[in-house]
């Protein structure tokens, strides 16, 4: 296995190349910005995703024990959760008796059909789980789960997030998950200043 420093390492510089726009933009808050991270222009990508994977459960199995799974909002979330189980069950061909970390998706409305869950795939109550998203802003995306999650029952023991934006949304998440951590892997200007060095 690659070590966490490799990982971050390449995870970083692929965020930058594929991710990372500079420009006139405005957000999904309404906010006006010079730059774009749209995270899932990497998440998606072969590559990409299971560079995320392997960073995300690297970090659950050496500063979250005990988790059982890992979930999001939809859609940011769904690659990072696919690939964070998926880098689990890797990690455990390699050293037998890794524990695994299963997934669940939650839904930004409730089924009009069926069981009518608004959480889909792993859902057990009393269970430790981590939510993750791609970017964080205001944080509203993360904080939807995590309320989603505690209705459920489950017990949230932390937030990841790939890019911190850095306008607010740690604080938010923070009051949101109690004693649980916030955790990113980079911040907006990390993967500004390697964007920058690779299109000087």
């Amino acid at each position: 296995m690659p070590t966490f420093d490799d990982t971050r390492a390449a995870l970083l510089q692929l965020l930058a190349q594929l991710s990372f726009k500079l420009g006139d933009f405005t957000l999904a808050s309404g906010a006006k910005s010079d730059y774009y991270i749209d995270c899932r222009t990497t998440t998606l990508h072969a590559e990409g995703g299971r560079l995320a994977g392997l960073a995300l459960y690297d970090v659950i199995r050496r500063q979250l024990p005990g988790i059982e799974a890992v979930g999001g909002l939809t859609m940011g979330a769904d690659p990072l959760v696919s690939n964070t189980a998926s880098a689990s069950a890797w990690y455990a061909i390699d050293y037998p008796g890794t524990p695994l970390v299963n997934g669940f998706l939650v839904r930004k409305a409730e089924k009009a059909h069926g069981t009518g869950r608004k959480i889909e795939g792993f859902l057990k109550p009393g269970a430790q789980v981590v939510i993750v998203d791609d970017v964080c802003t205001t944080g509203g995306s993360t904080i939807t789960a995590i309320e989603a999650a505690k209705e459920a029952g489950m017990i949230v023991s932390g937030a990841l997030c790939l890019v911190d934006r850095q306008q607010g949304g740690r604080a938010a998440i923070e009051k949101s998950a109690g004693s649980a951590p916030f955790i990113s892997l980079f911040t907006a200007a990390d993967v500004r200043a390697v964007h920058i060095a690779l299109n000087k």
